[in-house]
């Protein structure tokens, strides 16, 4: 394996994993805004019982992700200096807006959204909560517009081998950022959305805790259905304005190597030296009618158009797609039959759908990352297409120090990312029962709080053990 090579799977690598997290905390982050903001309206207990369950989960998925984000720059130095110093002025810029927008706002409410609750004024909580969840989507924002000008670069100068702006305004809204912004929030939203129902339908299959469970659920699900039939539409935009500008990646899509093919390939097997599918399952007509052709004639472009040293790879291109296509499709289903419960007042027994829900609830992290390879992986052998290839842009390394710190990562994110899987089990297993205003005694000299003028009690401090004790 070349050192281009290990450098981009440790890019891979790490980004996936990063990715995990946001796609989970953005969405989630706006799901504490929505209950707690429920709560302060109407009082109602089970609402501060979701903030607090949501907010236990929420938490450590933040923490790691941020860590996770720091070091994806820190390997754009190390092993992408050559793109750094070639795109720095532009790329440079941009996160530094995330940082000085993003992350300070995230900074400067976090503490209050984690230990507030009891100790300010609901409206104090709210506001917080609102600022984060604000923060994680400038965060997302300023993110897609740096990926966005890698995909369609606009606005910039070539001096000396360097890029740089001429217009700002054309670099920031590049032509495939306007319709990418809005389809990743949604997607980030949507994963949020069956993260929180599926394990919401986990306690509706146990029986416990029906009061939060059916709330969590219902909120969850009614989101997603209001916004897959939006996904659905800003996914075929961004293919309509995203892929003109990049032919090549619509052909390693669609998966055919020759032109003349009116139908879908549903499944294939790329051989990429030979230039011609090994195995391959073709809908005929399909691609004719996604196309919008009713008549079966408009065929889908083949990857022998482009030159073979231009040409993606068509496996990873291939399969990020159907994975994100076909999840979307799941997903729109699940929302489309529980609407449907829910109008016939069966949502909440009918518990093979509950069953089907608590499996899907990686399915909009699944889409997310498969959209995420659809687009890296389609816009090579070019780091920014049309301008800087990729081999051009890697730091000049020992590969045994690359080969060392791939399988170093890889080692720490499985490690993490298993103990993250297992915090949720083990606060699933806890359950949102122990967050139960209703049953939290009061402790006596309760101090005059917003909280407890409306009767509503702090949560109770973490005993704190011997070990924790003799540690400090």
């Amino acid at each position: 394996m070349s050192l281009l090579d290990l450098s981009r799977w440790q890019f891979v690598i790490t980004v996936m994993f990063h990715m995990t997290f946001p796609a989970i905390t953005v969405g989630l982050s706006i799901f504490l805004a929505v209950v707690y903001g429920l709560y302060w309206r109407t009082g109602r207990a089970v609402y501060l019982q979701m903030f607090r369950f949501w907010r236990r989960i929420f938490a450590v998925g933040f923490a790691i992700g941020v860590v996770a984000g720091a070091v994806i720059t820190f390997q754009m130095g190390l092993n992408w200096g050559v793109y750094g110093a070639k795109t720095g002025p532009i790329i440079g810029p941009i996160i530094g807006m995330e940082v000085v927008t993003a992350f300070f706002v995230e900074a400067g409410f976090i503490g209050v959204l984690l230990y507030g609750d009891g100790r300010v004024r609901k409206g104090t909580m709210f506001v917080s909560t609102v600022m984060v969840s604000v923060g994680t989507v400038l965060s997302s924002t300023w993110i897609i517009a740096a990926n966005s000008w890698m995909q369609t670069p606009a606005g910039f100068k070539v001096v000396h081998g360097q890029f740089e702006p001429t217009d700002w305004m054309r670099v920031i809204f590049n032509p495939s950022f306007i319709w990418r912004w809005p389809h990743m929030l949604a997607a980030v939203l949507i994963s949020a959305s069956f993260f929180v129902a599926g394990i919401s339908a986990w306690y509706l299959v146990k029986g416990r805790a029906k009061g939060f469970a059916r709330r969590s659920m219902s909120i969850a699900l009614g989101i997603a259905a209001l916004l897959m039939p939006v996904q659905l539409y800003l996914g075929d935009s961004v293919a309509g304005h995203e892929l003109p500008y990049q032919l090549s990646k619509l052909e390693a899509i669609e998966g055919n190597w020759d032109n003349g093919d009116t139908g879908f390939v549903l499944f294939s097997i790329p051989d990429q030296q030979a230039a011609r599918n090994i195995a391959e399952l073709d809908i005929p007509c399909l691609g004719s009618y996604i196309a919008k052709d009713l008549t079966c004639k408009t065929a889908m472009p083949g990857l022998k158009l482009t030159p073979a040293a231009d040409r993606p790879d068509m496996a990873a291109t291939f399969w990020g797609f159907r994975v994100m296509f076909l999840a979307a499709v799941l997903m729109f289903g699940t929302a489309f039959a529980a609407t449907v419960l829910r109008m016939r007042n069966r949502l909440w027994t009918a518990r093979r759908f509950h069953r089907f829900v608590l499996w899907t609830t990686p399915v909009g992290i699944l889409a997310i990352l498969g959209g995420w390879v659809t687009a890296e992986a389609g816009r090579q052998p070019w780091i920014v297409f049309g301008q800087l290839r990729t081999s051009a842009a890697v730091s000049h390394l020992a590969p045994g120090e690359v080969l060392f710190s791939v399988i170093g990562f890889s080692a720490l994110y499985l490690i993490m990312l298993v103990a993250y899987v297992a915090y949720i089990v083990r606060t699933m297993r806890i359950g949102p029962e122990r967050h139960d205003p209703g049953r939290e005694t009061p402790p006596e000299n309760l101090p005059d709080t917003g909280l407890a003028r409306d009767g509503v009690p702090q949560e109770l401090p973490v005993q704190i053990g011997s070990r924790e004790v003799a540690a400090r």
